[in-house]
């Protein structure tokens, strides 16, 4: 008698469902979406006197996909390392120095946790944004991430005013721990709107230089790191004199002289990331802020080679006139070639890099390093460089000795040897790249010793002299030379002489 009970409970209970599912397919189709959302809405709110549960939200992006949440960071923190045994599905991801995984929870995934005496319920949701425009059809919705919180209402109080606190304070801690430095570029602006193509993509940041690995006089290295230091611990002093928490570097010198590798030791030094941005690709200076506004804090923005990014060089009044057949010519080919997207030129300005070094935008977020690189710096223009945006001139020059039993102690393991005489003699009288001088220490087999890549770097050194004192040479006749055939000052204030026939007289 029991089950066939059960089996018409079930049968009953299925045919209420189906006939309310056939009801509200009717009522969507048919009524009015203004009758339907008045009932919604005062639906929920009389529910509301009944539902003991309290809601809260946090996305992943708020405003227009400005900038990344730093709460939801936390929360998602926080939730992988306190909830990942209570979790079925979970996803990993690698995690510091690339030792262990760390596993956080799976979209949907509904995970609890207890905080003096009070259950709570996490779940990661996430939601597609609606269309806005026809050209949206071209590329899929995108997605919109979020934590949805779920307590007693008879907890609000301590949820509201001290489990969220005790959530991002120890999610922080834990992203800190946890932290994998990483090395960012930034992608064309074209691509953004696709699906799931983010601003910057990144790679893990794995450069293993060190300030006392640099070919670099201590004195000067040690200033350096102090700078570095005193900065990431300055920023109750920068609140305090009205300036953002930023800091810009320029590095200049010739090719080879360890710029890049000086930005690395920079980034390991402050365990900063690293975001290296390429111009090139960056349409306007819209897309120049927006890109500014998705980097974090704690980073490195390195823009290389600036002279040659774009044309920044100082030349703001300066444009080249062309004639009309010109102008012509180039509006023809531009209607024979269509333009195809993401090959457009960047328009970007220099007073947009400005802003974007120290405009109001530079504001967003703090702790952040801007870095210069270039080999002439004479060719930047001076408001570029000056100091309140590159607040520090850094010059990296030609190897000197300290520089060179720097790199012989990383390379051979040598900190004294008697050929180091002839090696300072040598470097002393010509101009080599700490590059050049490392690639002549590095053993080129197994039975390359000490000795033997000491002397392929003195016999390098002797041939480089040997040039340098042929080109000096040839310099030196070449003034000579044109000494000589320049006009004395007798030959030129002396008259130019006229030849005159004399007319002879009939005879």
């Amino acid at each position: 008698m029991v089950p066939a009970t059960m089996a018409e409970m079930w049968t009953t209970m299925g045919s209420t469902i189906a006939s309310f599912m056939f009801i509200w397919a009717i009522v969507r189709q048919y009524c009015p979406y203004e009758i339907r959302r008045f009932f919604e809405k005062y639906t929920h709110r009389f529910m509301g006197y009944f539902y003991p549960y309290i809601r809260i939200s946090i996305h992943e992006f708020s405003g227009d996909r400005l900038k990344r949440s730093e709460a939801y960071a936390a929360v998602e923190a926080y939730l992988s390392s306190n909830t990942s045994k209570s979790a079925k599905r979970l996803k990993a991801e690698m995690g510091k120095d690339s030792r262990n995984l760390v596993l956080s929870m799976e979209e949907y995934e509904r995970v609890t946790d207890e905080f003096q005496g009070a259950k709570v319920w996490w779940v990661l949701n996430k939601a597609l944004s609606p269309s806005r425009s026809m050209s949206m059809t071209y590329y899929p919705e995108q997605e919109k991430k979020f934590y949805k919180l779920t307590f007693h209402r008879k907890y609000r109080e301590m949820i509201t005013a001290t489990y969220l606190e005790h959530v991002l304070r120890e999610g922080r801690e834990i992203r800190l721990r946890n932290r994998q430095r990483k090395l960012y570029t930034n992608s064309p602006g074209y691509k953004w709107p696709s699906y799931k193509q983010t601003m910057w993509s990144h790679i893990v940041f794995e450069h293993p230089a060190t300030f006392e690995t640099m070919a670099l006089e201590p004195e000067k290295k040690q200033e350096i790191i102090e700078d570095l230091l005193t900065f990431s611990k300055s920023k109750d002093f920068y609140a305090r004199i009205g300036k953002a928490w930023k800091r810009g570097y320029l590095l200049y010198g010739p090719p080879g002289t360890g710029k890049s590798t000086m930005i690395a030791a920079m980034a390991n030094l402050l365990s900063y990331d690293v975001y290296d941005l390429e111009l090139t690709a960056v349409k306007d200076n819209t897309e120049l802020r927006k890109l500014l506004i998705e980097t974090t804090c704690k980073s490195i923005i390195v823009i290389e080679d600036i002279d040659c990014s774009l044309d920044l060089t100082g030349q703001r009044n300066k444009k080249s006139e062309k004639s009309g057949a010109e102008v012509e010519n180039k509006s023809n080919k531009e209607r024979k070639e269509p333009k195809e997207e993401g090959n457009s030129s960047s328009r970007v300005t220099l007073s947009g890099l400005l802003n974007f070094i120290d405009g109001l935008w530079s504001s967003c977020g703090g702790e952040r390093l801007i870095v210069f690189t270039t080999n002439y710096v004479e060719k930047l223009d001076p408001a570029l460089i000056r100091r309140g945006r590159m607040d520090k001139h850094i010059e990296l020059s030609y190897c000197s000795f300290k520089g060179f039993k720097v790199l012989a102690k990383n390379y051979l393991n040598l900190e004294n040897h008697q050929m180091f005489d002839t090696v300072e003699k040598l470097i002393g009288e010509i101009k080599v790249t700490p590059a050049d001088v490392a690639e002549n220490l590095m053993p080129k087999s197994p039975l390359d010793d000490p000795e033997k890549c000491l002397a392929n770097l003195i016999q390098a050194l002797e041939e480089a002299k040997e040039e340098q004192e042929e080109a000096e040479a040839a310099k030196e006749m070449d003034e000579e030379s044109s000494k000589e055939n320049e006009p004395t000052k007798e030959d030129a204030t002396e008259p130019p002489q006229v030849n005159k026939e004399i007319e002879k007289p009939d005879t």
